[in-house]
């Protein structure tokens, strides 16, 4: 299986210890006879709405690799104790190593450094695309299959439009967007907010 992983550490966390939760990753899934096919840094982000305990920032750090049940347990164990997490998240993205390459390859984020970008770079500007998914609206036909494109909830642009002022998710009579649509884009901004990435209450996004 391809799994992709989140983390997000204290701001204060130094180098050497940023370097040996990539390291711990790693290790975990080599042992499993896994393979890591991204790993990558983002850096410090200021989070969309601040946690319970009133933290405002963190340090991101996303992975994607191949593993089993005892790898995911693994890590997960890892990083329960250890308190420079703040939080985590691992998500099945595929099933075998030709889509893991093949996903680490096409691999973006707006709140990535080294891989910034959207998957919706190679389309038109930013104010065609608005038009276009009002002019969906109105058809009430589904602008995610006619552009073939999966919320995700690395990349915002294809899901924030859907988020109102209040953090209210648009329903599929105002958007026009499908049932099937419309549960993919709950899932990516149920774990945009989980991350850090997306408010719970406003349309703020992480920066």
């Amino acid at each position: 299986m391809i799994y992709e992983l989140a983390i997000v550490a204290k701001t204060e966390t130094t180098e050497e210890q940023r370097a040996a939760l990539q390291a711990m990753v790693t290790e975990v899934v080599g042992a499993n006879a896994g393979e890591v096919f991204l790993t990558d840094d983002w850096g410090n982000k200021h989070f969309a709405q601040a946690t319970s305990k009133g933290v405002r920032t963190g340090h991101y750090l996303y992975f994607i690799y191949s593993g089993n049940g005892a790898v995911n347990l693994e890590i997960e164990r890892r990083l329960k104790i250890n308190e420079s997490i703040l939080k985590k998240m691992i998500v099945k993205v595929g099933e075998t190593a030709e889509q893991g390459a093949e996903i680490a390859k096409k691999f973006k984020s707006p709140f990535s450094k080294k891989f910034n970008g959207s998957i919706l770079d190679e389309n038109d500007s930013d104010s065609d695309l608005e038009k276009d998914k009002k002019r969906f609206s109105r058809r009430k036909s589904c602008w995610f299959a006619a552009n073939n494109i999966t919320p995700d909830w690395k990349d915002p642009k294809t899901y924030a439009w859907l988020i109102n002022e209040f953090g209210k998710i648009n329903p599929g009579r105002v958007s026009g967007i499908s049932r099937k649509a419309h549960r993919l884009a709950d899932t990516a901004i149920k774990r945009a907010r989980n991350m850090g990435v997306v408010s719970h209450i406003t349309n703020s996004l992480a920066e």
